[in-house]
């Protein structure tokens, strides 16, 4: 079944011809609900594009030593045009959270890294804008993340109105 590249944000501004040299890498992946594509903590060299459906993002708290319900915790949900796994493009680290598919029938693209990272070289402009694509989501998940900790930092319980006399 064809798939769209021209969808994913990571692929803004790119020409057809650059599109069909990223589709040449690719492989398509069709999933049901439940089946995870990779778990935290663990190597990595692929990305992945949601072309329909919606994947989870997940973390687990047993990760840091702390046991606490529920265990795995959803922390976003991504949907046809996001990518995941980008990160391990740049730097083959440990994958920081699990991903796990939310709907059935759901597809996925996939691209190695050393696919993509050869295409970039081959092609300079290509690399160039992908990278620059690329690094625009991720600075976009981090200043969500940043968010996202702030609130938890600053939030605090409100109190209850006080009943004390001369109030």
């Amino acid at each position: 079944m064809p798939y769209s590249l021209k969808e994913a944000d990571i692929f803004y501004n790119l020409s057809p011809k650059h599109l069909e040299q990223i589709r040449s890498i690719s492989t398509q992946m069709v999933l049901n609900k439940g089946t995870v594509i990779f778990e935290e903590n663990s190597t990595g060299d692929e990305m992945y594009i949601v072309t329909k459906g919606s994947i989870d993002i997940q973390v687990d708290p047993r990760m840091l030593g702390f046991e606490t319900e529920p265990r795995p915790t959803t922390i976003v949900t991504l949907r046809k045009g996001q990518i995941f796994g980008e990160v391990a493009l740049v730097d083959q680290g440990l994958r920081s959270a699990s991903a796990k598919v939310a709907q059935d029938d759901t597809h996925l693209v996939v691209i190695k890294r050393e696919d993509l990272l050869a295409l970039c070289e081959q092609d300079y402009e290509l690399g160039y804008l992908l990278m620059r694509n690329i690094a625009a989501d991720l600075a976009f998940k981090i200043r969500g993340t940043d968010l996202m900790v702030r609130e938890q930092l600053l939030w605090r319980p409100s109190e209850p109105p006080s009943t004390q006399p001369g109030d």
